[in-house]
């Protein structure tokens, strides 16, 4: 069985990985040519300011007295430039965000693994084209554009990581820092030849990232009066920078200013998801080769923000994130990042007819290098008679519009020049969507076999080893065939060769050869398929198909739910109604009741707004007061006792208790000393850490008798999720822990009910290592629906506070009592905690349920992992690669969810064991405990 876990484990983390082989692979080659306008650009010299979390409609609208909080801009948009919305692309993060700007293309998820920090592939971008790049910001995004660039011309000039704290007293300071910094740089170069030199070239860049904004965003949320007032002091400081830069350059006209953002910020201030307040991000440009403000009567688009913005009467220019570095390229004249995606937006170019006719062929013909680099490779490694080529775009077309749009810039055509390189453009962007997702059916068609391969044979085993349904069926042993194993032989040496010459990545063999020892095996259990067959035959027909259809529409609940929140209020309501339609009601009424009333309390969470959206630290209060009262209750319990261990019982229950006040002390403090912005106090901080640490150990000193130890595991993880949260998401754990304890004793009269007898009451049983194997028994149809319940409680534990419904639901205030200072992998670490403790307490609530019901948690686990796999599937052909970004990103990140909630169970199963059954003692005597 050991043996059937680990490889079922190995094989899980195929299937999980399999996703990011056929949806998430880097979509960048190499090989081009570079491409370049050959005719002189409008500009020496290119000045981008990036504000990192700045919304279009925090920048654009107006304030309560109709004045705006960005004067200069504003002047800018009405005067002097145009302007318009970049859209961006999920996720909605910084490092793809800056990439999508600077490269022109849309980061892979591949990026996530280094926290957006380091180059995972290399890429070319606007600034290892241009002659010299100074950069100013933050030290999480302009290292990546130097490591990319060859040479030795990009400059770079951060401050120290640490600045970067959620709860300093002022995040301006980041971006007072970077407009000082450049300040002090023009200052030097006055005094140093060399460098004064240098920044009176020709295709310079000036990149000023300023992370203020992203910064006070977090902290305080984007309707703060510390955003809005980041965004003026932004203002002024770009108006500083303009000035300065016409008065040392002496007002050549030959300066392009590029005001944009990365990505936008939520009401909650989290981004990451594809809500339009994270993909708005606002456009303002002006200077050389930049139209001046076109003043029009009306515009072609469907929103209401022009009105709200009262901008109707100035043109609004749109554009994808990507499309601006065309845009910049073409405006300085550096060839254009060679796997630039962006269109050139020409309505923003105030120059001549041709300069945009042979700016955008310039675009077409270097979108179209990729195109070819693509085909040609994928040719390379395809069997001739299997390659399909992309039929929109054969060679002849592409020379045949090559040849038309040359012509036409020839007879000063131009309008139809631009038209043509557009259709060009999408049509090689097609084509290399085509041949980047080429083997993407291969793929997925074989994780399907394995998939269903594996759920039969899991299936196979649950019947043949772990229940009664073919009990009656004659053991003869028959001499087994040599012709099934050499079968499977002969296909996997087919599929190996077949892979071999078509010269496949090593990663193809693992999909291709998998499904062959997972069907071998499933057929050679042909014999238990067999029985199986013929004892489903003698079981009523009404019977089995009301089973199934019970069985389908609750794993559609738990798919549907992923979707829609709601459906865990509607799933725990027909719970709370189940002890009803049964004898339970009869044989515990008390039970049964207390039931219904947690079942109805724990379906109201899943109708409240995600966590983050409306803090409240007086919930959180409430729920550490409610945790106090029922320790105080334990521990009165506790003092009546008269048995041997009653000291050390104790004073653990004692530890807990002050932890939990502890816990209240810090929550409260620390927002206190935010609000102040005072920062994280240290204190406050070591208590944090301290907590989180003993919260895995201290109910390892606790008694084994089976509610001790379970109440003092809810006492140790109550106390570090008080440090996790913000809001009424405090109370969740509580009620789902109460509703445990329930589903623990209606579990066991649940099992008298059908004739089981338990011989020891739940008072009196202990978790222990060493279980008697003896008094295991077989599976029993009911045992489905105990191993449903756990799967939907793990759901519930998702997704009943929100806290994973999407990227976006992540709130960094959850995490302020551990660190306020920006760290990705540390963050999402203690976030990835807080979700996973009510995981963590259902499945030591599992623990219980299979001791007292005298059941294998090898053989309920594995009907577990069949229901799982079974949605996991379901997910699975529920991916997409079509419509919005957000609908590709959340079908994706559903089969994630599932996918590592299945890997996830083995581990946290084991770790359920350990926290229930382990024992430490305080002393180095000996004892045994008697009740």
């Amino acid at each position: 069985m050991l043996l059937f876990f680990t490889l079922g484990l190995l094989i899980h983390f195929v299937f999980f990985a399999s996703i990011f082989d056929i949806y998430f692979t880097s979509p960048l080659v190499h090989g081009m040519t570079p491409q370049f306008t050959p005719l002189p650009p409008p500009a020496r010299r290119l000045v981008l300011f990036v504000a990192d979390g700045l919304r279009a409609d925090a920048l654009y609208e107006l304030d309560e007295n109709g004045t705006s909080r960005a004067p200069f801009i504003r002047n800018i948009i009405m005067h002097e430039g145009s302007w318009g919305i970049s859209h961006t692309r999920v996720p909605t993060e910084s490092r793809p965000g800056h990439v999508a700007l600077i490269a022109g293309f849309y980061e892979d998820v591949s990026a996530v693994a280094k926290g957006w920090k380091e180059n995972p592939v290399e890429f070319d971008s606007l600034f290892n084209e241009s002659k010299y790049t100074w950069s100013w910001g933050s030290p999480d995004i302009l290292p990546m554009f130097a490591k990319g660039a060859s040479g030795d011309h990009v400059y770079t000039y951060s401050y120290d990581a640490k600045r970067e704290d959620f709860g300093a007293q002022d995040a301006t300071k980041l971006d007072t820092w970077v407009f000082d910094n450049v300040k002090d740089f023009f200052h030097h170069a006055r005094n140093n030849q060399s460098l004064f030199s240098k920044i009176n070239e020709e295709k310079i860049v000036f990149f000023l990232h300023l992370l203020g904004i992203d910064t006070n965003g977090h902290a305080h949320r984007p309707s703060s009066r510390d955003y809005k007032d980041n965004i003026k002091k932004v203002d002024d400081g770009v108006k500083e920078i303009v000035s300065m830069f016409n008065h040392f350059y002496g007002n050549d006209g030959k300066t392009t200013f590029i005001f944009t953002s990365d990505h936008g910020m939520t009401d909650w201030g989290s981004h990451g998801a594809g809500h339009p307040s994270e993909t708005l991000t606002p456009l303002v440009t002006w200077g050389a080769g930049i139209k001046y403000p076109q003043r029009v009567s009306a515009q072609q688009f469907d929103d209401a923000f022009l009105k709200e913005w009262r901008l109707e009467n100035w043109k609004r220019l749109d554009v994808n994130q990507a499309d601006i570095a065309p845009l910049m390229t073409s405006l300085i004249g550096v060839p254009f990042p060679l796997n630039s995606v962006g269109i050139l937006p020409v309505d923003y170019l105030n120059n001549t007819d041709l300069f945009k006719a042979e700016s955008m062929f310039t675009n077409a013909v270097q979108i179209l290098e990729q195109f070819k680099v693509k085909m040609t490779q994928k040719k390379e490694v395809t069997l001739p008679f299997l390659f399909t080529p992309f039929k929109l775009l054969s060679d002849s077309k592409q020379f045949n519009i090559l040849r038309k749009a040359r012509s036409y810039i020839k007879h000063r055509k131009f309008d139809e020049v631009v038209s043509l390189c557009k259709e060009l453009i999408h049509l090689a962007l097609k084509g290399l969507s085509y041949y980047h997702t080429y083997d993407r059916f291969f793929l997925g068609v074989n994780v399907v076999i394995g998939f269903v391969g594996w759920i039969s044979y899991a299936s196979l085993l649950i019947i043949k080893s772990h229940s009664n349904l073919i009990k009656g069926v004659s053991k003869e042993v028959k001499k087994p065939s040599h012709l099934l194993p050499c079968s499977f032989v002969a296909i996997g040496i087919l599929v190996a060769f077949f892979l071999l010459i078509q010269a496949c990545p090593w990663k193809y063999y693992v999909y291709g050869l998998l499904p062959v020892p997972i069907w071998y095996a499933v057929l050679r259990e042909f014999q238990v398929i067999q029985d199986l067959v013929a004892s489903v035959l003698t079981y009523p027909l009404s019977h089995f198909v009301g089973y199934l259809l019970a069985f389908t529409l609750g794993i559609e609940v738990l798919v549907l739910s992923f979707f829609y929140r709601y459906m865990l209020t509607a799933g725990l309501t027909a719970f709370a109604t189940w002890p009803f339609l049964t004898r339970l009601w009869t044989r515990a009424k008390m039970t049964s009741l207390s039931w219904t009333f947690f079942s109805l309390l724990l379906a109201v969470f899943p109708l409240m707004p995600v966590v983050g959206r409306k803090p409240d630290i007086s919930l959180v209060m409430g729920a550490g007061l409610l945790v106090l009262l029922l320790s105080l209750c334990v521990v009165t319990s506790l003092m009546k006792r008269k048995d041997s261990f009653i000291k050390e019982e104790l004073l653990v229950h004692l530890l807990q208790v002050l932890s939990t006040v502890l816990s209240m002390y810090v929550v409260y403090s620390t927002q206190s000393s935010l609000l102040r912005k005072q920062g994280l106090p240290l204190m406050n901080q070591i208590i944090s850490w301290a907590t989180l640490a003993s919260s895995l150990v201290v109910p390892l000193l606790s008694s084994p008798v089976l509610f001790q130890r379970l109440f003092s595991i809810l006492l140790s993880l109550m106390s570090t999720y008080l440090l996790l949260s913000t809001g009424y998401e405090a109370l969740f754990p509580l009620v789902l822990s109460f509703l445990m304890f329930v589903w623990i004793n209606i579990e066991q009269e649940t099992l008298q009910q059908s004739g089981v007898c338990c011989k020891q009451k739940l008072t009196s049983i202990q978790f222990s290592y060493n279980t008697d194997i003896t008094q295991f028994r077989q599976l029993y149809l009911d045992d489905i629906r105990r191993a449903f319940f756990l799967v939907f409680f793990l759901v519930t534990a998702f997704f009943g506070t929100g806290n994973i419904a999407s990227i976006n639901s992540f709130d960094l205030a959850s995490v302020y009592c551990f660190l306020t200072v920006f760290s990705p992998f540390m963050m999402g670490a203690l976030m990835m905690w807080k979700i996973l403790i009510p995981f963590v307490l259902v499945m030591c609530a599992f623990e219980a349920v299979q001791l007292t019901t005298q059941l294998s948690s090898k053989s309920l686990f594995l009907i577990v992992l069949v229901i799982s796999d079974i949605m996991a599937l379901h997910f699975f052909f529920l991916v997409k690669d079509y419509g919005s970004w957000l609908d590709i990103g959340t079908s994706i990140s559903h089969y994630v969810i599932v996918m590592s909630m299945t890997i996830f169970l083995v581990f946290l199963n084991g770790l359920a064991q350990l926290l229930t059954t382990k024992k430490l003692r305080l002393c180095g005597k000996p004892k045994s405990h008697f009740m």
